[in-house]
């Protein structure tokens, strides 16, 4: 019966979804529009409802939120009844803060909740212009990048509460934190966020390597300068812009650095192995590659099928000239002086 999923139905649909190609992702650009918006349209639908989800359960990400700042010792929190020991609290000094902190927490949950709707709606949608093994690479970057992503969040959360309590140190006995709520919130957003993408440049050098922009060894030679500009760079994205934030930064930077370089020399290798069919190989980077001419449409000195055609124009050109030359002479009846060719 028509309209009935059978097996063999069902085979079929799985069969032509899988040699399905680039060119029959083909459509025009109103269809390409049309389907973009219904996958925002899904995307923003799985937000709002994470965001309702998560704005009911704002409470425990909050006190989650908090606990690096709960962890410090009493003597450098404030608490107007002095029940540091026993409360932990953060305080906000606008109408509208108490608010917009739950806001921005739940929009921020709802966002990483709300992850594999969005995502696999993006890879959806770029999905069909890519071919098979294109797919298998984005698909492997893109894990690796949420997992790198990932690590730096968590390892950005655990030094929160050691960077915490190295800065508010400094107020000594005669200082106390009244830290406002919204302010700590953006400094650990930005903590997470910065960590997390961090992470992801070892991974961009590894794509660099494995695109052939650059080797290994030029890699190697440039780690001092690569170490002290991940220092630089650690020292100057961290929020707080301690030396500690700056170390916990930097060192795994470095770490994840010398994974990548494992990477590429392993990658490097197993192009050496299979070796280089690039007309362009033994050439060094400062080289310049000759101009791309056919060979066969050059004209050589001394060639016999070249150099044959040549004559054979040439003499074909002279006898025309002299049978137009001629012809005035044939025309005057013999006259030498009409046949006088200066």
């Amino acid at each position: 019966m028509p309209g009935i999923p059978t097996p063999r139905r069902l085979l079929a649909s799985v069969n032509h979804r899988r040699t399905r190609t680039v060119e029959d992702s083909r459509m025009p650009l109103t269809e390409h529009l049309r389907e973009l918006r219904n996958r925002i349209g899904i995307a923003l639908v799985g937000f709002a409802a994470a965001a309702v989800v998560c704005f009911i359960f704002e409470p425990h990400i909050f006190n989650w939120l908090k606990a690096p700042y709960c962890d410090l010792p009493a003597s450098k929190r404030f608490s107007p009844d002095g029940t540091a020991s026993t409360n932990c609290t953060l305080y906000f000094f606008g109408i509208l803060d108490a608010f917009t902190i739950r806001l921005k927490i739940s929009m921020i949950a709802a966002a990483v909740v709300s992850s594999p709707i969005w995502l696999y709606q993006l890879w959806s949608f770029i999905t069909p212009g890519l071919h098979r093994h294109e797919r298998r690479w984005s698909l492997t970057f893109v894990g690796i990048s949420l997992v790198l992503f990932a690590t730096g969040a968590v390892f950005a959360y655990l030094t929160l509460s050691t960077g915490l309590s190295l800065l508010l140190g400094f107020g000594g006995h005669g200082l106390v934190s009244v830290l406002d709520g919204n302010r700590y919130l953006s400094y650990v957003q930005a903590m997470l966020l910065i960590f997390g993408l961090s992470f992801e440049v070892p991974l961009l050098v590894a794509m660099l390597n494995l695109a052939g922009v650059v080797t290994t060894a030029r890699l190697r030679s440039w780690r001092r300068a690569e170490i002290f500009l991940v220092f630089v760079f650690a020292a100057v994205v961290t929020p707080s812009q301690d030396p500690f934030t700056m170390l916990a930064l930097g060192l795994p930077m470095c770490v994840l650095y010398e994974v990548a370089l494992i990477v590429g020399w392993l990658n490097d290798r197993r192009r050496s192995r299979r070796g280089d069919s690039s007309p362009y190989a033994d050439l060094s980077d400062d080289e310049a590659s000759p101009l791309d001419f056919d060979d066969d449409l050059r004209p050589r000195v001394g060639e016999p099928g070249l150099a044959g055609a040549g004559s054979t124009g040439a003499s074909a050109s002279d006898s025309s000239s002299v049978g137009a030359g001629a012809g005035p002479v044939a025309q005057g009846g013999g006259d030498p002086s009409h046949g006088d060719i200066t």
